[in-house]
């Protein structure tokens, strides 16, 4: 491992270095175009070159400089390496509330997401991102494990204005929804709509989705259930996985019925 350490300090120890041998690994260049391209000094450049071709990372072309092999094999794991360390960077906020189970894809994945989280002036405006997102939806799909106030409002007026929605829900988050007046009757009328569908997960949901179209959107809470960010992003696998997991849930719910709906014991 010592060499291992080595040779990772010898590349940190310069970003120029994992620049030019990135560079190389897509195409050859000449020092020309790696100087334009990196900034760096063509003394610095003839330095790095020669470090690597001591390791036999890359050879000299008539193209110019091309990466071996393992060239291309370091070059890769330093791409993965500091997309995982960017992405981490743009998480590390809402890190602690990432569910660290049931996400079924890459968390590079969003690397690029749009990060919503409450403020003293807007304490709601992870769900106010999320009813954004629905308001500007065709299609949404939800599965969770609540439904709160503000999105069952706003997803009965977007539906009754000819939105197309299929919600899973946990029993228990309809049935806290069937206990208070106001929202029962929200639900009704969001149940009775043309362009609703409402089916019931008897288990536990862990997550709460809300697929707007082709955007993914997740809310984060704490331990004691508070909410602390919304996550969004239209990163194709991440919408793959909403889908599939959306699919997975439907299948093995069942239909709302208005025997939820009566608030009863």
């Amino acid at each position: 491992m010592d060499r291992v350490f080595e040779e990772m300090e010898f590349l940190a120890r310069s970003a120029n270095r994992g620049d030019v041998l990135t560079l190389v690994a897509e195409a050859p260049h000449d020092r020309q175009s790696l100087a334009a391209e990196t900034g760096a000094s063509q003394p610095t450049l003839g330095r790095i070159l020669r470090d690597f071709e001591k390791r036999n990372w890359v050879r000299a072309t008539e193209a110019g400089y091309t990466a071996t092999a393992t060239g291309r094999l370091v070059a890769a794991g330093l791409t993965e390496l500091s997309e995982s360390l960017a992405a981490e960077l743009h998480l590390r906020e809402i890190s602690e509330w990432l569910p660290a189970d049931d996400l079924g894809f890459d968390l590079k994945r969003l690397g690029e997401a749009t990060i919503t989280t409450p403020t003293q002036t807007r304490p709601s405006a992870p769900i106010s991102r999320v009813i954004e997102l629905i308001e500007a939806a065709h299609r949404v799909r939800i599965f969770s494990h609540a439904f709160n106030e503000q999105t069952l409002a706003a997803v009965a007026e977007w539906v009754a204005d000819g939105g197309e929605f299929e919600g899973v829900f946990a029993a228990s988050a309809i049935d806290a929804v069937a206990h208070e007046t106001g929202l029962r009757g929200q639900l009704q009328q969001l149940h009775a709509a043309d362009g609703a569908t409402i089916r019931v997960v008897e288990g536990a949901i862990p997550l709460a989705v809300t697929v707007a179209d082709d955007t993914v959107s997740l809310l984060l809470r704490d331990e004691n259930g508070r909410l602390q960010a919304a996550v969004d992003t239209d990163d194709p696998a991440v919408e793959s996985w909403a889908a599939d997991r959306h699919g997975r849930y439907w299948e093995s719910a069942r239909p709302l019925a208005e025997s939820d709906l009566d608030g009863s014991e």
